[in-house]
């Protein structure tokens, strides 16, 4: 069978490629013109050029595909102008879902996000049923994704065979860009980050994310989503297991919301003078009021999902960020 990728340059994107690889499948992946292919040199792919806002290129690529793994996203937080995030997560999606309905793909794993996700105010893990709604997400990355995904619900609804998977925060090697979870490990690996605030994170290693897509495929129920996640920690045990690993002493200070808050202003003011985003954003404090904690019981019970312990998610990260010669 035949499967098109999208975001294969990416993190996610190029482990679900791996993935299917591994699993048989031929494996064909969409870039764009000039993108950086290196996720790409040891996989064995078939690389056609195309563009989510270009139609007639998503219909070529999916040509004789039997299924489609849309992984193409903007991930940025505190983006200065956020118009590319809802064109890329949005309209991108309604293109490319367009697209293999007209040429009969028999099945689509679109990847959305925890981000589109409720979280309980109880602090218990929020899972697949937590109320959510677009007035609260946080920030135009949380809201592209979640109209992203209103985008693919809307095709299931309308008779298409797209299952939807919600990856939690994927750590391990080949984040290249680096996303800001990857940021976050090469800081904390630098010793960039000698504070933390009180918040959370669920870690799952980013090949369970990929094995978790191909499950969706072939177990996955139409029309429903699945967390594809691993273990929830707190950012302070996340800095220390990333300190022990490099030989760095764990951050002890813990800086409160209230004082975080100011630095992000400043951040934010900064980066409008000068066009460069910062690694303090204003919409990532906000989001770090919560601890964005999370189950995937729904995963494991229906499509057999399972993840390894997030020691070794860090591991290859790092092992992966050591070759490339950034551990400073």
């Amino acid at each position: 069978m035949k499967a098109l990728v999208t975001g294969a340059t990416g993190f996610v994107g190029a482990a679900v490629a791996r993935a299917l690889g591994a699993a048989g499948w031929q494996v064909r992946v969409l870039v764009r013109c000039g993108s950086n292919r290196g996720n790409l040199q040891t996989l064995d792919v078939e690389a056609v050029e195309g563009d989510l806002a270009d139609l007639s290129s998503l219909e070529r690529a999916l040509a004789g595909c039997t299924a489609l793994f849309h992984v193409a996203a903007d991930y940025r937080l505190g983006a200065r102008d956020p118009k590319p995030l809802y064109i890329t997560n949005v309209e991108g999606t309604r293109n490319i879902l367009s697209a293999a309905r007209r040429v009969g793909v028999e099945r689509t794993v679109y990847t959305s996000s925890v981000a589109t996700m409720g979280i309980p105010a109880d602090g218990t893990p929020g899972d697949e049923r937590t109320p959510v709604a677009l007035s609260t997400m946080i920030g135009h990355y949380k809201r592209s994704k979640y109209l992203a995904e209103e985008v693919a619900l809307d095709a299931a609804r309308m008779g298409m065979s797209v299952v939807i998977v919600n990856p939690s925060t994927p750590v391990g090697p080949g984040d290249i860009k680096p996303t800001p979870t990857g940021q976050l490990v090469l800081d904390a690996a630098c010793g960039r980050m000698p504070a933390y605030v009180d918040t959370g994170l669920n870690i799952v290693h980013v090949d369970d994310v990929a094995a978790g897509h191909l499950l969706a495929f072939e177990r996955g129920r139409a029309g429903e989503r699945y967390i594809l996640g691993g273990e929830d920690m707190t950012l302070q045990a996340i800095l220390a297991q990333i300190a022990r690993l490099v030989g760095r002493k764990p951050p002890r200070i813990r800086l409160p919301y209230a004082a975080v808050l100011p630095v992000a202003y400043a951040a934010e003011a900064f980066a409008r003078v000068t066009g460069r985003s910062g690694r303090v954003t204003l919409e990532g404090v906000r989001m770090s009021r919560k601890r964005m904690f999370f189950s995937s019981a729904k995963a494991v019970g229906e499509l057999g999902y399972r993840w390894r312990p997030p020691l070794e998610a860090f591991e290859d990260a790092l092992h992966w960020i050591r070759e490339r010669g950034l551990l400073t």
